[in-house]
């Protein structure tokens, strides 16, 4: 019996080397499929060079590119409010090398746009937050508003006749204007401007007298006197204007809207090829380097696990839709 089992078991030791090598290339293949990266990783942004999403990307990306030995490229794909980037990103391969560097208006354009060819929840996984920075709400010195309280009671006295500006439909300046109706229970009028150059420039010649500036182009005018900073809409006071309260803080409690940044890749991206990254963002934004150069574009760091980032994520869709809801959609 013994002899027999050895007899006929010697084709299979005739087989085993062949066996063998052909399991040690599967191994070598999955091996080489998972490894990551394997080649220059892109993270795409749906703004122009050198503005508020693509700066933070290009000084973080020199970080990443350090910690995952790999280079790390700036894509800017530009058009449809972020959303072609965006598409871009969904539909790219979901090995982790095309990432997409997701602000607020990406949140606020899932209801905005509601028949775009993808969602977050089906189509994007959630990497890590990287940076937020706030709007501040300012007003002409000849409007006689000095304070939250101030602009709440001249919009109930005159409902509909105070007109803010916006840099556009469904940017963060008019996102915060509507928000600060809707919280206040006012009506303000907005006024759409094609980018925020005019929008300043009415501004400080007292052609407008309202706005949810970002912070940056308004700065030196504010430190100047030439407009009258009120508060900032983020949950914390900002450290470049730190005098001025939050609008939570200053007669609107709950109210918040922070300019975020944070990264994502596609669906079904390996949960390995995930954690690595959120890691080397973990990473990068420790360096010095990093945090003082979005320091000085007014940003702070955030920090999170995919998870937070993803609930969070949720949690500024259901948001905003609720304002969307009331300011309308641009789908036709």
């Amino acid at each position: 019996m013994l002899a027999s089992g050895l007899a006929a078991g010697w084709p299979v030791l005739r087989l085993a080397p062949a066996m063998f090598a052909a399991l040690g290339l599967a191994v070598g293949m999955a091996s080489a499929q998972t490894a990551f990266p394997r080649q220059p990783i892109h993270i795409v942004v749906g703004f122009a060079a050198g503005g508020p999403t693509d700066v933070p990307a290009r000084v973080i990306g020199m970080k990443l590119a350090e910690s995952l030995g790999q280079p790390v490229v700036i894509e800017n794909r530009l058009g449809a409010s972020g959303n072609i980037a965006s598409e871009a990103v969904a539909r790219a391969p979901n090995d982790g090398h095309t990432l997409l560097m997701a602000p607020l208006v990406f949140a606020v354009n899932e209801s905005l746009f509601p028949n775009r060819r993808f969602k977050y929840e089906k189509d994007f996984a959630a990497i890590a937050p990287l940076a937020e920075t706030s709007n501040v709400l300012v007003v002409h010195p000849s409007f006689a508003v000095s304070s939250v309280e101030d602009l709440i009671a001249a919009a109930k006295a005159r409902p509909g006749d105070i007109l803010y500006a916006t840099a556009g439909k469904g940017t963060a300046t008019h996102l915060a204007g509507e928000l600060f109706g809707m919280m206040a229970g006012v009506k303000m009028t907005a006024v759409h401007y094609r980018g925020g150059g005019e929008l300043v420039k009415d501004l400080v010649s007292g052609e407008i007298k309202v706005t949810f500036s970002t912070i940056p182009p308004v700065l030196d005018f504010i430190r100047q006197g030439a407009v009258r900073g009120i508060a900032t809409t983020a949950l914390r006071r900002d450290p470049t204007l730190p005098e001025l309260p939050t609008i939570a803080e200053a007669g609107l409690p709950g109210y918040g809207v922070r300019l975020w940044l944070g990264l994502l890749a596609p669906a079904g991206t390996p949960p390995d090829v995930i954690a690595r990254l959120s890691s080397a963002c973990a990473e990068a934004l420790k360096s010095e380097d990093v945090r003082s150069v979005l320091a000085a574009q007014g940003f702070d760091i955030l920090t999170g696990t995919p998870a937070t980032f993803d609930a969070f994520m949720r949690s500024e869709i259901a948001k905003w839709g609720a304002v969307v809801r009331q300011i309308g959609t641009l789908d036709n």
